[in-house]
C-alpha cells in the first residue's frame, strides 16, 4: 500500500502536546518531594517563624524533617498547582516546539540551528507566559509550613484568588522576567540538543542496526 504505515505516520500538533505535558506530570509525580525539599532550603532564613520551627540540613534532611514535624503529605504540599503547571508549561515547551520550528522554516523539513533556536527560545518564553501563575502558587505552597499555626491558602483556587484579590492579577506573574530568560536559554539548550541527535541517529540508522559503512560504525564489531 502507497503511504505511511500506522507507525510511520508522524503524531500530530495535539498528540505530541499532550503527550508532553503528561510526561511531565508523571515525572513530577515522582520527583515533586525533591522539589518541595528544595524550596525550603531556598526560603531558609526568610521567614522567621519557619527557620524557628525547624531547620533544614541537606535534600534527604529536610526530607525527614518535614515527615517528622509536618507529616508526609506536606512533601506534596502545591501538587496540583504543579499538576497544573507541567501539563501547561511543558505542553507549550516542548510539545510546540516542532509547529514552531516549522513556522519560522515555512513549512520546510529541513531546519537550520538559528530556526532551532529561534524556535527554541520563542516555546521556552510562550510557556513560561502561559503557566507563570501556576509556578507562583506551587511555590506558595510548598514554602507553607504547618507548624507555622494556620494555612495561608486552603486550596488551589483560593491561592488564586487570594493572590489576585490581595496583589493585584500581576502578583500572579512575579519573576516572569527572569523565568522568561532563564527557559529560554534551558529550552534551547535541551530541546535544539535533543534535536541535532535525533537527526544524526536517523541519518545513519544508528537504532536500527542497519548503519552504513559511511559512518565509521561496524554492526559485526558488537
Amino acid at each position: 500500500m502507497v503511504g505511511f504505515k500506522p507507525t510511520d505516520v508522524p503524531p500530530t500538533a495535539t498528540v505530541k502536546f499532550l503527550g508532553a505535558g503528561t510526561a511531565a506530570c508523571i515525572a513530577d509525580l515522582i520527583t515533586f518531594p525533591l522539589d518541595t525539599a528544595k524550596v525550603r532550603l531556598q526560603i531558609q532564613g526568610e521567614s522567621q517563624q519557619l527557620t524557628t520551627a525547624a531547620q533544614y540540613k541537606g535534600v534527604f534532611g529536610t526530607i525527614a524533617t518535614m515527615v517528622k514535624t509536618e507529616g508526609p503529605t506536606s512533601l506534596y504540599n502545591g501538587l496540583v498547582a504543579g499538576l497544573q503547571r507541567q501539563m501547561s508549561f511543558a505542553s507549550v515547551r516542548i510539545g510546540l516546539y516542532d509547529s514552531v520550528k516549522q513556522f519560522y522554516t515555512r513549512g520546510s523539513e529541513r531546519a537550520g540551528i538559528g530556526s532551532r533556536l529561534l524556535a527554541g527560545c520563542t516555546t521556552g518564553a510562550m510557556a513560561v507566559a502561559v503557566a507563570q501563575p501556576t509556578d507562583v502558587v506551587k511555590v506558595r505552597f510548598q514554602a507553607q509550613a504547618r507548624v507555622e499555626g494556620g494555612r495561608r491558602y486552603q486550596g488551589t483556587m483560593d491561592a488564586y484568588k487570594t493572590i489576585a484579590r490581595e496583589e493585584g492579577l500581576k502578583g500572579l506573574w512575579k519573576g516572569t522576567s527572569p523565568n522568561v530568560a532563564r527557559n529560554a536559554i534551558v529550552n534551547c539548550t535541551e530541546l535544539v540538543t535533543y534535536d541535532l541527535i535525533k537527526d544524526m541517529l536517523l541519518k545513519y540508522n544508528l537504532m536500527t542496526g542497519s548503519c552504513p559503512r559511511s559512518c565509521g560504525w561496524d554492526p559485526g564489531m558488537w
